[in-house]
């Protein structure tokens, strides 16, 4: 196959050697090429910040946890906070406070962010100067965490920039071409000036209800294209979170979580069924669509409740638990499932542990598919890695290697889980010259090496981002 770029998009295919011989020409010697991937869920400001910061996520106990920070501040006693990501407590046997972390930290202001962004972990000092006046023994949950986390992330734009640039060098060298933001910070904004100063990578930016109202103002709908962006940057979606995670024990569920007592054994319901109704009929009046974080399966009901009531048209963002009844329903009424199969390697213990004898409804790739829903890969990150082969390999296995997979009737095939990771199956005439060169061909590699085939070139609208041709 001959590929034909022209002003950023494919302006013709021909079977191989039959382009006519004018212009730049490019052999690629056999080499195999793709539609540029995309990350349908992405926290880039997060994940900028993370890949600098201390990572906690081998920690097995809060013991564990805290002897890395020691190990980190050795020699401290004053000095900025530290920030770690990536510890996952839903399996521990001891409870991180503040108090353990007191004993080493030093005096050292330290915030601790868990795997899923739900939780935070905080010492004495850190408490005192990031959420004075909380009542709380070292963990901060749910809302009191993203405000705690988006203060913590609030460094200047300069400074953010930098590094956000170097996160999307690292996801073009991956294949990434697209991504969808999830980022709370004023996404309009910040990706305008980002593609200015040379950024290219194609951002579809999320809002939440803050900047809700500002999006419908400028009279922005999903899909249109934001100006002075080069034609990368449009208007996303609507985000709204209904429930929390299912490590910190918030994912709204219809039965209990074991050992825990009350209301608040089923999770957390983060916004009431009315308000959600008028919030995404506001957003659906206006041509938004919505993308409506839904972890539990009690959450992942009043989801599809609501894109039922009104009409709305859009995504439910995780999907991870789901009762039966509701799998037909995302056909239905027209609403993708965006996943990341990652977290499905990431949480089996978790979920094991959390929703026995519910597992076989976690997760159900395969079975979304099987009832007509369309599936969206992405990574959550920094949850997980922005990598799409990282995805696309979850999802065909199931497991890491030297483990059984987990839940094997849920994996699918390498062509559906590519399905879900491009925006266009296909490369063909008029689509934008989003582009992906492979060493070898993902259908024919073992599993194994899926996660970590190499990306020897990366395209997009037409201008080289990685590698050499």
């Amino acid at each position: 196959m001959d590929v034909v770029l022209r002003d950023g998009r494919i302006a013709a295919v021909y079977p191989s050697g039959g382009v006519p011989a004018k212009g730049e020409i490019v052999d690629l010697d056999g080499r195999v090429v793709i539609p540029g991937l995309w990350d349908h869920h992405v926290h880039f400001d997060m994940l900028a910040l993370s890949e600098s910061r201390l990572d906690v996520s081998s920690a097995s106990s809060a013991a564990e946890c805290a002897a890395l920070v020691g190990e980190r501040l050795a020699g401290r006693s004053t000095g900025t906070t530290l920030v770690g990501t990536g510890f996952q407590d839903g399996t521990w046997l001891d409870r991180p406070t503040a108090e353990l972390l007191d004993k080493h930290s030093a005096g050292v202001p330290v915030v601790l962010i868990s795997h899923d962004i739900h939780c935070a972990w905080l010492n004495t000092e850190a408490l005192r100067r990031w959420v004075p006046g909380l009542r709380s023994d070292g963990l901060v949950l749910e809302q009191d965490c993203y405000e705690l986390v988006a203060r913590v992330n609030d460094l200047p734009v300069a400074e953010l920039d930098v590094l956000v640039a170097e996160s999307v060098r690292r996801a073009h060298a991956r294949g990434t071409v697209g991504i969808v933001e999830f980022e709370r910070r004023p996404n309009l904004d910040s990706w305008q000036r980002r593609t200015r100063a040379g950024v290219s990578m194609r951002v579809a930016c999320g809002v939440y209800t803050d900047h809700l109202d500002d999006a419908i103002h400028r009279g922005l709908a999903t899909g249109d294209v934001l100006p002075d962006t080069r034609g990368l940057v449009e208007m996303g979606s609507f985000k709204i979170v209904v429930d929390g995670s299912l490590n910190t024990r918030t994912a709204w569920c219809h039965e209990a979580f074991p050992g825990l007592k009350g209301e608040a054994a089923y999770g957390v319901q983060a916004v009431q069924a009315d308000d959600l109704d008028e919030l995404v009929r506001r957003a659906h009046v206006a041509g938004i669509a919505s993308a409506v974080h839904a972890i539990g399966d009690r959450a992942n009901t009043l989801a599809l409740d609501t894109f039922e009531r009104t009409g709305a048209r859009g995504t439910i963002e995780h999907a991870q638990l789901l009762s039966t009844d509701d799998l037909g329903r995302f056909a239905q009424l027209g609403v993708a499932a965006s996943v990341q199969p990652r977290h499905a390697i990431d949480d089996r213990e978790v979920a094991d542990k959390h929703w026995a004898g519910r597992t076989e409804r976690a997760f159900p790739l395969a079975s979304l598919l099987a009832a007509g829903a369309r599936l969206l890969l992405g990574s959550d990150a920094p949850v997980a890695p922005l990598d799409p082969w990282v995805s696309i390999a979850s999802a065909v296995t199931r497991t890491d290697p030297g483990q059984e997979a987990w839940h094997a009737e849920q994996r699918i095939s390498v062509s559906q889980a590519l399905a879900a990771s491009t925006r266009h199956a296909r490369i063909e005439p008029g689509q934008p010259a989003d582009l992906v060169v492979l060493a070898a061909d993902p259908h024919t590699l073992d599993v194994e090496r899926l996660a970590t085939l190499p990306v020897e070139a990366t395209v997009v609208a037409g201008e080289l981002v990685h590698g050499n041709w």
